[in-house]
This record gives C-alpha cells, structure tokens and sequence, in this order.
C-alpha cells in the first residue's frame, strides 16, 4: 500500500528570510515599539496601555554615531516592569540593531 501525501509549498517573504542578526529593510521605530509591545503582552501580562506607559518614546540615533545599535529607550515602569522590559530590549537589539 502506498501512501501520497500533499506538500504545500510556502515562500517565506524576504523581508522574513535574512539570516539571525540581520534586520529587514524596513523596521521603523513603530515597528519595534509595536514588536515590544506584543511581546511584553505575551510574555508578562498586563495591557499594551500600561506597558506603552512604561516604555515611553523610542529614541532613533544616527547610524554613523551608532554603527551597532541606533535607538534606546528608558522605562518607566516599577522594578519588575523595568526588569521584563530591559530582558526584551536585550533580545531585539540583536535581532534588530538598526531602525530608520
């Protein structure tokens, strides 16, 4: 007996197939706010309100004084809230080091 199977093909949008590291062309700072927000969502609770509240303006520096990383942001949160939000910064800025 003989058994077939359908294989979907699906193409992963370039924006979404750059190596670890490296960002997409196109990553804005609402962008990574909008990535942090979610994220911090999922991972910790609460509202996207206060977790807005607790992050504050995302700062954009210029890329040829920051080669390696060209944003920052200060959260204003409590100890805890600050301690979730600086594990998160640390992960997205590896994978997102550049935003215009």
């Amino acid at each position: 007996m003989t058994i077939f199977v359908a294989v979907r093909r699906f193409r992963m949008p370039a924006s979404l197939t750059a190596p670890m590291g490296l960002t997409r062309p196109s990553m804005t700072r609402d962008d990574l706010l909008d990535i942090l927000l979610s994220t911090l969502v999922k991972q910790v609770g609460g509202t996207r309100r206060r977790w807005r509240i607790v992050l504050g303006d995302v700062r954009v520096y210029s890329a040829e004084t920051h080669p390696h990383c060209n944003w920052s942001l200060a959260p204003a949160g409590t100890a805890g809230e600050n301690a979730a939000v600086e594990r998160t910064l640390d992960d997205l800025r590896g994978r997102h080091p550049i935003v215009t």
